[in-house]
């Protein structure tokens, strides 16, 4: 799936869902070591407890950051899928 971010640094977040569990994540842009990081941490998570730890984080004054839009991305992609948090 593919998600394009609002207000941050990376331009898209690029992700693969399976049985309810972030199997691959990747950001385009941002800063690389951060975002690499998000990413490995969370693949394999369950994309419930994903949203409930990245969601409201904040990027310096920005309302939003990197791994705040991944959360925005997978809640997302589970509204679209039509399944429930």
């Amino acid at each position: 799936m593919r998600y394009k971010t609002h207000g941050v640094c990376s331009s898209e977040i690029n992700f693969e869902l399976e049985d309810d569990k972030i199997k691959k994540v990747e950001f385009v842009g941002g800063c690389s070591g951060n975002t690499q990081g998000v990413a490995r941490l969370v693949e394999g998570m369950k994309t419930e407890e994903a949203i409930a730890r990245l969601e409201g984080i904040r990027c310096g004054r920005r309302p939003t950051s990197c791994p705040d839009q991944l959360a925005k991305a997978l809640k997302e992609a589970i509204s679209s899928s039509g399944n429930q948090q």
